[in-house]
Parts: structure tokens; sequence; C-alpha cells
């Protein structure tokens, strides 16, 4: 690290905690990485966790002339959210917002994800106006910062047009908030030069009556190429100009802590329909009828974007079928209605039905407000970008460029855009976008590890600039931000003229230069083509990774190490450097890094394939990584499972041991002796915690079964963390789950029926989640032989009482069994044999990440409120972080996964309920209240009908 940095690193010290100052080489690559395909890895990176810090931060950085670049969720594709400096992120304490004017507005921080600001609505009937395809991951900070807009939003509601206010900090460390008359003040006494040169710019721009058209021209369509140049001409006020400048920046004017929305309606009644007409000109034409309408959205999809999802589940028959008729000139509209009630809505629909009619087309889905059949109406339109990324070579890219053109000329430009494909042997290249503003998207694989790859496609980019800004005077970025990507050809769709005031605009908010250098306006004609993101082979289960972030939400090691994007972005460099063996130095500390950060913190619940577009999950190969044992540990798991009642009795004498040197010790005292030991031990003598449970009584299976011939029969699979392990010293309920499980049937008249040799038998979890993969087989496939047997060779449904048993075993199953976790259970064969009380007092309610992937939490959720009146499921708690025993072993996860509970436990709150014996330690210990399965609540609050 250079001299200017390690001064600044120390400089920062002060202020900053020293764990929130990132230098370790490996972690800057992981952290650097975002969705684009550029690649510049920071000399440090910032963790800031208030707006004071990040004032310091900036401060610091002014003085010494240290160019800076911030980051929100990564999720940014043009290579705005990069640097080779200093990259600062947020904290979770970014995650704040206020509901104002009963939801017209809502003030919001930079770390709040898009999605969740229209939850905290939902109940208001409103949402924010932009819709960006990436709202479930990408934050409002990177939302305003870039004027995101999406499929609804059109430029109608974009962040420009409902910015109601925001704070931001520039380059210098000032506050400027300008919904505070007081902050307002002072910023006019301290930089009445920055805000009069604004308003010369202004004045300059009405004076030019030729140049103001051009703005107000190119503002018709989407554009986010260059700075926002409409708040000349839309404000006379240098506050309104000043903070309508900042939308859009991408963090080279300053930096964005705070926004506040105004809100727009969110329409309950909606229908969507699909067609397809014969070719891309009636399709147009269709496009400009609807856009004197009042529909909601319209996406357009060419040929070739319906032939690349034909395959996929649930698509209409007549996709599939244009492709086999070798039809490439097809083209289809996804229309979406929205409406203030049914009468309206239905209104709607005929109407439009009867304008598309006008066009016949040629295939139809027609308006639907079932809420199944527009999913799968929409999964055409979302599949698309995956569809591309799924299919491509391996070392390629997915790139996904950003275009207007002006509706009219939509037809023709599509047709030469077209023409660009085949000229440039982008074969596979699709298109399809926001038809309503002219919005086009056009995805296409790229390899950038020849010179003449990249030459290619430099001469593409040429090609495609030409086009959408000469030719057509469109816009080469309409919703993804300029970044590194088109900020050489800002110039080529301003003119000189746009371009000078751009710079002006840049000089008189940074002087110095050092926010965000490079993007936006960059004097480098070839910045679009250097720096290219290498994507290396790694490993087949992650090689098709495109490096998105959009499963990072949902990681639970997220703030702890690292995120499913930044493991598999690390583990390429490591398999890139194996092969290539250029600096064993710089390998074997990444190797060495990674064992902790990637492999050992991983959770490996595969919640990251559910959101990811391209279906990697990183946790598969996290347990692969995890299969390289020695002989010695294979034969050791193996003898454990040959040997597993003895194993399982052992656990139980040590849970016993361990609550009698609790009780001798006390807590405080018992802590401490616990943790020494985890760390002497290498974190191989497990961490304790006052939520450790007794060990649970021997099952005897006698009394355990019911018997009754005149009863109905369920298998019941005790699970093997349930016959080990008990209550915890302090339960509120000291039966063990099974006796509550036993007494729970009993009461809706059920006969239980328990597997044969129950003690040995096990689902594999223990061993599968260590990578022992051939013993937890086995390990299935005897449990599955003992379920098929009790269960009458399947005749009978089978409980099973935590549900990462059940799903892993359903997961497993080879013959027709039909398991179920309790939440699930209950709904389907108890509840509707018992009277439910629901109780008056609040409770928690914690849905598992196998719960989640099985599609279970509004089951859960409805059982749980039938027996209580108050019901909370927290916020940014996706899972647990327990993960089998690494709440144990690596205790530091669950912590980090958890943060957020405690605080969201109501005062009156005394209980929590979920599904999963280890996740339920851990959800009591960073909760403060006891956790344990729902079936506890069912009967405490049922009973057998009169």
């Amino acid at each position: 690290m250079q001299q200017p940095y390690i001064a600044l690193v120390e400089q920062l010290k002060a202020q900053i905690d020293e764990k929130r100052i990132i230098t370790d080489p490996t972690l800057t690559l992981a952290y650097g990485t975002d969705a684009s395909f550029y690649r510049l890895v920071p000399k440090l990176i910032l963790q800031l966790d208030t707006l004071d810090e990040v004032v310091f931060a900036l401060k610091a950085c002014y003085t010494s002339n240290i160019p800076v670049t911030f980051r929100a969720a990564g999720t940014s594709l043009s290579g705005q959210a990069l640097s080779d400096s200093v990259l600062i992120t947020l904290t979770d304490n970014w995650r704040n917002h206020k509901i104002l004017n009963n939801g017209e507005q809502i003030w919001l921080q930079p770390g709040v994800i898009g999605s969740d600001a229209n939850k905290y609505l939902s109940s208001y009937g409103r949402k924010i106006g932009p819709d960006p395809a990436s709202i479930n991951t990408c934050k409002i900070g990177g939302i305003a910062a870039n004027n995101a807009s999406g499929m609804c939003c059109g430029t109608a509601q974009n962040s420009y047009k409902t910015l109601a206010g925001m704070t931001v900090v520039l380059a210098d460390g000032t506050v400027l908030d300008t919904l505070d008359r007081d902050s307002v003040r002072r910023f006019k006494l301290s930089h009445s030069l920055l805000l009069s040169d604004l308003s010369k710019l202004a004045e300059s721009c009405r004076n030019n009556p030729e140049l103001a058209d051009k703005i107000r021209h190119k503002y018709r369509l989407k554009n986010t190429t260059g700075y926002s140049l409409n708040s000349l001409v839309d404000y006379d006020d240098p506050i309104e100009i000043l903070q309508h400048l900042l939308i859009g920046s991408e963090g080279t004017l300053g930096f964005i802590a705070d926004i506040t929305y105004n809100t727009v309606i969110d329409h309950a009644f909606k229908a969507s329909g699909l067609f397809v007409f014969t070719d891309i000109e009636k399709t147009c034409l269709a496009v400009s009828a609807l856009s004197k309408t009042q529909v909601a959205a319209v996406e357009l999809m060419d040929s070739r974007a319906l032939a690349s999802v034909a395959d996929k589940p649930g698509m209409p028959d007549f996709i599939a079928r244009l492709g086999e008729e070798g039809n490439t000139e097809a083209a289809a509209l996804l229309i979406e209605l929205h409406g203030e009630n049914e009468a309206d809505l239905s209104a709607q629909a005929d109407s439009i039905m009867a304008l598309i009619d006008e066009f016949t087309p040629m295939e139809q889905v027609s308006f639907s407000r079932d809420a199944g059949v527009c999913a799968q109406l929409w999964g055409i339109r979302k599949g698309l970008f995956p569809a591309v990324g799924a299919v491509r070579e391996t070392g390629t890219t997915v790139i996904i460029e950003d275009v207007a053109f002006p509706i009219e000329q939509l037809a023709p430009a599509v047709r030469e855009l077209q023409e660009l494909f085949v000229k440039y042997d982008y074969h596979e290249a699709i298109i399809f976008g926001h038809a309503l503003a002219g919005n086009l998207h056009f995805v296409f694989t790229q390899a950038f590890d020849t010179e003449k790859e990249v030459t290619r496609y430099s001469a593409f980019m040429d090609a495609v600039a030409q086009l959408v800004a000469v030719d057509y005077q469109g816009s080469l970025k309409a919703e993804h931000g300029t970044g590194r990507n088109m900020a050489p050809f800002v110039e080529l769709e301003w003119g000189a003229e746009g371009y000078a005031l751009m710079q002006q605009i840049k000089h008189i908010f940074d002087g110095t230069g050092i926010l965000n250098p490079g993007v936006i306006l960059n004097n480098d004609h070839q910045a679009h083509v250097k720096d290219l993101k290498a994507m290396p082979a790694a490993d087949t289960l992650i090689d098709k990774c495109i490096e998105c972030g959009f499963c990072e939400p949902v990681c639970p090691s997220r703030n702890l190490s690292l995120t499913p994007r930044q493991r598999n972005t690390v583990y390429r460099e490591i398999s890139r450097l194996r092969r290539t063996n250029e600096d064993p130095a710089r390998l074997a500390e990444m190797e060495k890094t990674f064992r902790y950060q990637g492999v050992a913190t991983c959770a490996a619940t595969g919640l990251c394939a559910d959101r990811c577009p391209v279906d990697i999950n990183t946790g598969d190969l996290m347990r692969k990584l995890r299969e390289d044992h020695s002989d010695i540990a294979k034969s050791i798991a193996r003898w454990t499972a040959n040997h597993f009642d003895g194993v399982t009795a052992a656990t139980r004498v040590g849970l016993s041991v361990a609550n009698g040197m609790h009780a001798m010790l006390g807590t405080k005292k018992m802590r401490t002796l616990t943790k020494v030991a985890h760390n002497l031990t290498a974190r191989k003598v497990p961490l304790w915690t006052p939520h450790m449970p007794r060990a649970a009584k021997s099952l005897n299976r006698e009394s355990l079964t019911i018997r009754s011939v005149s009863k109905e029969k369920i298998v019941y699979f005790p699970s093997c963390a349930s016959r080990n392990m008990g209550t915890e010293k302090q339960a509120m309920d000291p039966r063990p789950l099974a006796d509550v499980t036993i007494s729970l049937l009993k009461k809706a008249g059920y006969e239980v029926v328990l597997p044969d040799d129950l003690n040995n038998q096990c689902c594999g979890m223990p061993y599968k989640s260590k990578g022992f993969v051939e013993t937890a087989e086995d390990k299935a496939k005897q449990l599955e032989d003992a379920l098929w047997q009790a269960s009458e060779q399947g005749s009978l449904p089978v409980l099973m009482d935590t549900s990462p048993c059940a799903s892993l075993s359903r997961d497993n199953l080879q013959r027709d069994l039909t398991i179920y976790e309790p939440f699930q259970f209950v709904a389907e064969f108890v509840m509707p044999r018992l009277s439910i009380t629901p109780q008056e007092e609040p409770v928690m309610l914690h849905i598992t990440c196998t719960s989640r992937r099985k599609g279970l939490a509004d089951v859960m959720k409805r059982v749980t409120e039938a027996c209580a009146k108050q019901v909370i499921i927290p916020e940014d708690i996706q899972c647990c972080g327990f993960a089998g025993d690494k709440g144990f072993t690596t205790p530091e996860l669950n912590a980090s996964a958890l943060a957020p509970l405690k605080a969201q436990v109501p005062e009156n709150c005394k209980e929590g309920y979920s599904n999963s014996k280890t996740c339920e330690i851990g959800l009591s210990e960073h909760s403060g209240i006891e956790y344990r399965s729902i079936l506890y609540l069912v009967d405490k609050v049922s009973q057998v009908p009169a």
C-alpha cells in the first residue's frame, strides 16, 4: 500500500473501528466486486456506521486528495460502483425509514432495500416510484444515485420526478438537508458561490433556447446518460437544482445520506396479458397506439427473446411452436393494466383488447387477474436475462445494454440493432424492454480474454453509439446509469455544449475530482474497454455466476465474512492462480483467508440459489470443498454412523455434564470456561450458552406409541436433535418435544407409529453439512427404508418434528413417501380436528431457511396467527445462521445473522416459535426470550371439540 493510503488509514482509525477498515487483499477483491463487467480492486474499503463517520472519512480523503467511491448494493451494471482507491460501503445501521403524511411520503436511508420500502408502504396502498428489476436487492442509495426506473416507472415516477428532499454530503464534508430550513440557511451562507454558479448555469440554458429545447427533448425519453441537465431547465431555485443534479450523479457529485420520496399509488387491481404479432413493425405500431392510453406497462420481446425461454416450465405452448416453425419475425408485448377498482380494470381491459385487435395478434393470452397466471406471464419476461446467462460458454460474461429510442422510430431502430448483432457475430443476442418509454435492453455474451474479442466488442459499441445517439437521437443509457461503460460516449450523445455543461457541473461540486473519478465524465475514449473483468473457470457449480449480487440480502454471513457472490469471486481467482502459478505467495494467502471467510462461515442453506437468476447454490460448492477429508476422518464418520445409537447416547451424557457444571459454576463462569475451552481446542469444544438444552430422556418406543385399532395412523419420526436435546433449564414447559408431539397427536385422535431401530436413525444432515457425502447418503437410505416399512409402503403420512430433516428427506426420497414438517402437518392434520383458542400474549415467529425454500412461509404464518392474536416476524432475518452445529462451533455466524433480532422483540413478548431445534437454541440466545417448536404452542391453545 502506498504511503498516502497508509497515512489515511492511521487517520481514519481515530474515529472508525479498525475492524471496519478493510485492507486485506483477498477481502478488498471480494468486497470490491460489483455486477458490472469491470474489475477494480480498492486499496481500502470503509464500512461506515454513521453520518459522522461519512463526513469524517470524506474530509480526510478531501484533505489528502484521495479518490472515493460510494457503494450501496453493488447491483449496478455500468461500472459506477468500483474503485481502485477508497470504496465506502455502509453497515446495516443505514436501513431506517419514516412514513410521512399518511404514506404520501417516505424518508429513507440509503441502505434500505427497494422492496423493503414498498413493504413499509403497502398498508397505505402506496409504493416508491422507481421499480427496477433488481428491487429485491438494490438499495435506495443506488436507486437515487443512478435514477433507476423499471417496468412501470417510465419517466413520470422515477427518483428525479418523485424527489421531495434529501440530505447530501459534498466532497468537502459539508452536510445539506434540503428539507431543513436551518440547514439550507447555513448552506446558503457557506456555499453561496456554489449556488450562484448553479443559478448561472440554469440562466445560461434558459438564454440558449436551442440547448434548452434539446434538453427537454432528450428527457421525454428515459435518459441517464451524463448528469441530469433537465434540472437546469426545470427549476430556478438553486437548492432544487442541486438536489435534482444529485439524482443520477452516480456518486460523482456527493453522497446521498437520506432521501424523501413522494410516493405513488400501488393499485390493488391488476391484470396482465401476452400478445404476439407477426413482425416487429406491427408490434411497434401497437406500442405507439398503447402509449396514448393508460396502460401501466408494456414489455416488448423479440423473436430471439421468446425462443430463449421456449423450453422453460410453464411457458404457453405457442412460444415453443414459434421456434419449431422457424419463425424469426414474430415479437410479443406483455401488457399490465392497473385499475382503481374492478369496474375500472374491466373497462380498461375491454378498451385495450379492442385496440390490440386492430393489429391482429397471431397468438395471445388474454388479460387475466389471476395472480398465478400473471406471475407466469411475468416469469417469461424475468426469465430472459437468466436464459442467456445460463447457456453462455464458461469464461464469458453476460452484458445487458440499455438504450432508448423515440417510440415513433422503434421498429426501424430494432431492425438496425438486429443487423448489428449479425454484423458483429452476436447471434445469441436478444432484445426486450420497456416499450412505452422506448427503452430497450439487449443481452449478449462476451469474452474478454483475447485482444480480438475486446476489439470486436469495442467496434460493436462504437456502432451502437452511432446508431442510438446520432442516427436516432436516442439515449445510450436509459436507466442503468452512465458509469465507465458509456462515459467515453457522453459527448457524442449530448454534443459539445451539453458536455461542457456537465464538465462545469462536476467542477462546481467537486473541483478536486476526488468523487468517483472516471465515471460519467472520462477523457479516455478507450475507458470502456479497460479494466475488464475476467471470468475464469473455477467449478461447474459456480461457473455460470454473473456476479449480480441478487443472492446477498438473504445470505446469513453477509455481515460477518463473505456473500455467495464474493465467495465465487475469490474462488475464481484462487482457481486461476492455481492454474497459472503466477504468484504462489498470494495464492497461499488467499487460500488461508478463504478457509474461514469462504468455507467455514458458509451456512450452506441454499437461499442464494432461490435468488440467483442462473440457479447457482454457492453452498453446494462450499460443501464440496469440505469433502476434502482425510481417510481417517472418513473412517470416523462411517464409524459414528454405524454406531449412531451409542454416539447419541454420548451426546446426551455430554449435555447432562454441561447442565451439571452450569448448576455448580453459574452462568457467568460457565460462559467464561467454555469460551476458553472453545478457543484452545480450535473450536472443537462447542461454545456453551444458557439456552443449551438439557439432555432429553431416552425414548421408550413402547411408551411413546399410541395404539388404537379405531384411529387413523400417523408415522412420527423424532429427529436426532429432538431425541437428544430436551428443553433449556428455564423452559416454560419442561416436557421434551417428543412428549409434546405425542400429546398433540393423541389429542387430535391419531394412532402414532414409530419407525424401527429409532435411535439409530438419522436423515444424514450432520454428515452432509460437513462434506461426508457418502455417509450422509447411507444414513438417508437407512432412514427411508425404516419409514417405508413404518408407513406401510407409503400409505401413511410421516411427521418429522424439525424442518431441516423433513426438507432433506424429501429431497433424497427414492420412494413415494409423504413427509411433513410441523407447521404443514398441523395445518392439514391437526387444526381441522381441534378447537383453537388464540392466546392474547404476542409471539415471535422464525421462518427457517428450509421452510422458505419449500414455500412454507405463508403456512407458518397462518398456523401461528391461528394460535396467537399478535405474531411478529422480524425483518432482515432470512436465516438464523445456526446451520446444524455451526451455532456451537462458529457462533459468530449465528450472532451476526441474528443481530437485528433482539431489538424487534416487544417488551411484553416472552415466547418465540419455529420448527428447528438447533435454530431455536440460537434464537433464544440472541432474542432474550425462549424459542421452541410450534407444536408447544398448538398443544397449549388447542382443545378437543366438545
